[in-house]
């Protein structure tokens, strides 16, 4: 059915849809929803309903609690990422009308983009690589994302790397799926450059106009202020804090203001022909390409979920669909379609608290469309022999490389073949039972259709994946080493702390306070553990501006080594005079080599305005 018929039907039967009641019945959906943002402290949710013959919207809870307004459908919402299949959709707009394909390579079209791609003669960065999240991008840095400096209207360009820095790609591009935020920006970059106008301008023209979208926008919209506008919903913080909508520099990533009604609009864009006013808006085949990978190391070895061009195909609550997650912190939505039976729903939330259980509230909406759930898949025999999988692992690429020492130091999963199945047991975190389904293919315990496979890449490095995850095994060797350095050093910080803090007091009390070598380690280490505290004097938001409170944490923590430098030499020219040195000075040089493995990770100094 063309999109104009389908978008006639649906704003028809939106007159008779059930709307938002005073007493819902007790066993409607409302209620439930109702009672479980209660039950999860959450303060409102909104959402659409998608079935061949209908539109069903809703709401619950309040939109704003200071003034105590009961949320509506009609109130808009952010969707957070969710904004991310618009761009995507932009883009094979740009493709359909003839403008770039999708495996040009980014520099094409961007000569001057800064990018350092050590595989760029052999696997350039292309299109579908920035829609697919293969690019091999960073994800963001906190400054990217956690600002209260953003600027909506400041050129996309101030918000790719600080300064002249080129954008470093991480791995073989199309590979691997990494989330990044950035290669979405780099796709509006990209639509820019084509297009000659601002992507917002541009995507509400050539987008939502022609689907009738009239009260969406990709431009800033917020509570207060010039943008202000009414009809949106107040964002919470915890779910008490309220907080109006914030730009960020990395605005084409997250940065879209809808309601439920357009989002159904648009769901039923992405189910159709994509034709609209009797031409192609985008083309079918585009259009059915979403959610499919095609390049990744797991779709070589035989996995077909995954991600691709702005959705991911996942089996969750025992249907499988194509998706997508949202959340900047004060907001959540998620973006479900089933092609299949030319069904989907959307939700929104004004808060996204980290304690909350949404699957609850998301697996009652999906319930609602009553789409037949996935057939269990019939388990054949493997052609792995899985026990060689056995072996340390991590997440290779991590997703934020600003992080990356923290991952590899906490992130380590042991995965061994056990009771006839891949058992993947993390550091941190749920052990999980991988079951063979045939082939190289396993499934996760809960699921009914394949979730994971095992192969080895290019490297000849034995790798897991889900699609979405790649577990690379690495050598124990190297785990230990890590391991060790980083438990020696914490251990001897507060080694340092204590000891010092009482060899500095009994030192102060004899008054030989300048003779005492732990002094000046101690003295850095108790100012770095106060430091944290100024964080409670500003907000959130502002992790990652150079406040008060970022600056003093990266000065002293550069001053950290150079503090215990000096205890050091100091403790070694007073000699043997005092048995307690030795353990002094072992404690001294194992905080001091932790100093120099942050270091070389970029964790030292910690500068998260960076």
């Amino acid at each position: 059915m063309p999109l104009l018929a389908h978008r006639a039907a649906a704003l028809g039967l939106l007159l008779t849809t059930v709307q938002l009641r005073a007493q819902p019945p007790a066993d409607s959906l409302t209620a439930q929803v109702a009672r479980a943002l209660a039950e999860e402290q959450l303060v409102g949710a909104s959402w659409a309903l998608v079935t061949p013959d209908r539109v069903t919207l809703g709401a619950a809870g309040r939109k704003d609690i200071a003034r105590d307004i009961p949320m509506r459908p009609d109130h808009r919402v952010q969707v957070g990422s969710v904004a991310k299949t618009f761009i995507a959709t932009g883009v094979l707009r740009l493709v359909t009308m003839g403008r770039l394909s999708l495996d040009d390579p980014i520099t094409t079209h961007l000569p001057d983009l800064p990018l350092e791609n050590p595989w760029a003669e052999r696997a350039p960065l292309r299109v579908r690589h920035l829609l697919d999240h293969t690019s091999g991008l960073d994800d963001a840095r906190m400054w990217q994302v956690f600002t209260l400096r953003g600027n909506p209207d400041a050129p996309l360009r101030s918000g790719l790397t600080l300064g002249d820095a080129p954008a470093r790609v991480r791995h073989t591009p199309g590979a691997r799926f990494s989330y990044s935020n950035t290669g979405f920006l780099v796709a509006a970059m990209l639509i820019e450059q084509l297009t000659g106008e601002r992507y917002e301008s541009w995507l509400e023209r050539e987008l939502l106009a022609p689907l009738g979208m009239h009260r969406s926008s990709f431009h800033f919209v917020s509570q207060v202020g010039a943008q202000a506008d009414s009809t949106m919903a107040m964002g919470y913080f915890d779910g008490v804090i309220a907080n109006p909508s914030y730009a960020i520099p990395v605005r084409p990533a997250s940065q879209f203001a809808t309601t439920a009604m357009d989002m159904a609009t648009f769901a039923r864009f992405l189910m159709s022909d994509g034709v609209v006013n009797g031409a192609p808006l985008v083309h079918d085949t585009l259009l059915r390409a979403m959610a499919v990978p095609t390049t990744t190391e797991a779709v070589q070895a035989g996995l077909s979920p995954g991600y691709a061009l702005g959705l991911v195909r996942r089996e969750r609550w025992g249907i499988t669909g194509n998706c997508h997650l949202g959340n900047i912190g004060t907001f959540r939505a998620i973006f479900c379609l089933y092609p299949e039976h030319q069904s989907a729903f959307f939700i929104a939330f004004n808060t996204d608290p980290e304690a909350a259980n949404f699957n609850r509230i998301d697996s009652l909406v999906a319930s609602a469309l009553r789409v037949p759930e996935t057939p269990a898949m019939v388990a054949e025999p493997i052609s792995v022999h899985a026990a060689e999988w056995s072996g340390w692992y991590l997440v290779r690429p991590n997703r934020f490389a600003q992080f990356a020492y923290l991952d590899e130091v906490t992130g380590l999963t042991r995965i061994v073949w056990e009771d006839s199945a891949l058992m993947l047991r993390p550091l941190q975190g749920t052990v999980r039972a991988l079951h063979p389904v045939g082939g190289a293919l396993f499934r996760l315990a809960g699921r009914r259709a394949a979730t994971h496979v095992v192969s080895t890449s290019v490297d000849g490095v034995h790798i897991v994946t889900d699609g979405q995850r790649t577990f690379e095994r690495v050598s124990p060797a190297r785990v230990l080493a890590l391991g060790l350095s980083a438990v020696l050093g914490a251990m001897a910080l507060l080694y340092l702390l204590l000891v010092g803090i009482v060899r500095s007091i009994r030192a102060w009390r004899r008054h030989t306070l300048s003779q005492e070598p732990l002094v000046w380690a101690v003295a850095a280490l108790v100012l770095l553990v106060l430091a944290p505290l100024l964080y409670f004097t500003q907000p959130f938001l502002a992790i990652g501006d150079p406040t008060v409170a970022n600056m003093s944490v990266a000065t002293l923590s550069a001053v950290l080594p150079i503090a215990l430098l000096v205890s050091l030499v100091q403790s070694a020219r007073s000699g043997s005079a005092s048995r307690w040195r030795s353990p002094d000075r072992f404690a001294l040089v194992a905080a001091l080599q932790w100093c120099v493995m942050l270091a070389a990770w970029e964790m030292l100094p910690l500068m998260l305005w960076r």
